[in-house]
């Protein structure tokens, strides 16, 4: 009967060696692998946020009355007196995208009759949009909007939204009221001289919104 030669000492040392060394290159490149990994999925994550954003930017524009305010700073801030885009149920919502000098953090306050800087009585809802802002600006020209976002060493994001029209002041209505009050003081003389006669007419109030 044969018997095999067994293997000596040095070839199992070596064979462990080398065995060694192989799998010290297979958790490298598994390693590179999972940050790999980790890196992308944290990047479409990002890239998620950005184009879900942009959209609620995009509808809060189109969804508006054409009533647009653009504060320029630093970064631009715009505020929408109203919209029909609200992401808290309100029929009609004012919405302002700002960036906060914290981390550059471009924000959407949500909320109805709020001012900026918004006082402790008024009821908002801030959300955190992007951090690390470079750019954020605002264009209103006729009826067009232009948008532009930056993040920092990142492309920029643009995107115009048309049909956008600044609504006209109600001339019309005022000057048909001017005119009514002058035919009834016409009408009755006795209004003139009598301020508390309940015939007089009386002005309706108007109610103004100050931005900051």
């Amino acid at each position: 009967m044969r018997h095999r030669p067994a293997f000596t000492l040095i070839e199992v040392l070596i064979s462990i060696a080398l065995l060694g060394i192989i799998m010290m290159g297979l958790f490298s490149v598994v390693s590179m692998m999972r940050d790999s990994n980790k890196q992308l999925l944290e990047h479409l994550k990002r890239a998620k946020s950005v184009t879900e954003s942009t959209k609620v930017l995009y509808l809060d524009i189109i969804g508006s009355d054409g009533n647009l305010t653009i504060k320029k700073d630093e970064f631009a801030r715009l505020c929408i007196e109203q919209t029909r885009n609200s992401l808290y149920g309100l029929s009609l919502a004012k919405v302002c995208w700002l960036v906060l000098k914290d981390k550059n953090t471009l924000v959407r306050v949500e909320g109805n009759g709020y001012s900026l800087p918004t006082r402790s009585e008024e009821q908002v809802e801030v959300d955190k949009v992007i951090q690390n802002i470079d750019l954020f600006d605002v264009y209103h020209q006729k009826d067009k909007v232009v948008v532009l976002i930056r993040e920092k060493d990142k492309e920029p994001i643009s995107f115009m939204v048309q049909g956008i029209t600044k609504p006209k002041p109600r001339q019309g209505a005022r000057q048909q009221d001017a005119n009514t009050s002058r035919r009834n003081n016409r009408n009755n003389p006795r209004n003139l001289s009598n301020p508390g006669n309940s015939g007089t007419p009386s002005n309706p109030g108007t109610t103004k919104t100050n931005i900051i």
